[in-house]
């Protein structure tokens, strides 16, 4: 057994069911240190594995890595991915607006405002919200320091549909959050593209953006490849996804004809996309057009 790779998954699933780690060690009657010790790879027990697994309402199976994993939560999911790209020498995404690792800090300072003025709609749950906002926020911004500290080379293939409909809702579309604070999000979504724009038109060395040409895909994913695996992951959730989002249920894979497949969609779809200075100039035509 892997242990790393379990106590990986056993933090993600952790994040996603809401319970707090003195309530799984005090049910599993192990101490927190314990649980943590599991989460950072330490030898644990099939039995503890079983019951971790009926805790977390998951397949044993499924907490030992074998066949796919299933997240029905943001944050079980972008938690999981973090972990898988500390180790990914290159990220091949499908699916757009916007590539988050290589977002501006502005992205995340907006989103963290329409997660707070959600919160306080909720109430006296307001510090549930906020807390689950919060960890959702922590999970994504050491996704950052981490592209910042690796630099993992990225391709990103934007259907010009999703960027449309980015512009004209600004970040976070699906929130009801005030004007004001959707204008700002709508500001936020045109600064974004701004750079994106930039970036194909200057294709700096490790990162490629371009736009898909026929539409948007069937369904959006992503590829990770590092030395030893390479891993896919088809994701309902966008990077702006509200904490309590259940809109589907994302699917993470290391299964070799799954990963094969879609490797064949996406060089597809690369090999048609609009890139360079072409790419650049839709994209500042989209953002015209949504100023109006």
């Amino acid at each position: 057994m892997r242990f790393n790779e379990i106590g990986q998954q056993l933090r993600a699933y952790r994040m996603e069911s809401g319970l707090k780690a003195e309530e799984i060690s005090a049910r599993l009657g192990v101490s927190r240190a314990a649980l943590y010790r599991y989460e950072k790879g330490e030898v644990i027990k099939l039995d503890t594995v079983n019951r971790l697994a009926e805790l977390l309402k998951i397949s044993p199976l499924t907490l030992l890595g074998i066949g796919v994993e299933y997240y029905a939560k943001p944050v079980g999911y972008m938690e999981r991915i973090r972990q898988i790209e500390e180790t990914s020498d290159q990220i091949l995404q499908v699916f757009g607006p916007v590539c988050y690792l290589i977002s501006s800090d502005q992205y995340d300072s907006t989103l963290a405002q329409m997660f707070e003025e959600q919160a306080e709609m909720q109430g006296a749950d307001r510090a549930i919200a906020r807390a689950a906002a919060e960890q959702l926020l922590s999970v994504m911004v050491a996704r950052k320091r981490m592209y910042a500290a690796r630099k993992p080379s990225i391709i990103g293939i934007l259907p010009p549909a999703s960027i449309e409909k980015f512009l004209a809702e600004g970040v976070a579309g699906n929130m009801q959050v005030s004007e004001r604070l959707r204008q700002a999000a709508r500001e936020t979504a045109a600064r974004e593209m701004e750079q994106v724009a930039n970036l194909m038109e200057s294709e700096p060395i490790g990162l490629q953006l371009g736009l898909m040409a026929n539409g948007e895909p069937n369904g959006p994913f992503t590829l990770l490849r590092s030395r030893e695996r390479a891993t896919l992951a088809i994701n309902p959730f966008p990077a702006d996804a509200p904490p309590g989002l259940q809109s589907g249920v994302a699917m993470i894979t290391g299964a070799e004809d799954a990963v094969a497949a879609h490797q064949r969609v996406a060089e597809v779809a690369w090999r048609e996309a609009v890139k360079g200075a072409a790419a650049a100039e839709r994209v500042r035509a989209l953002i015209a057009a949504a100023r109006g």
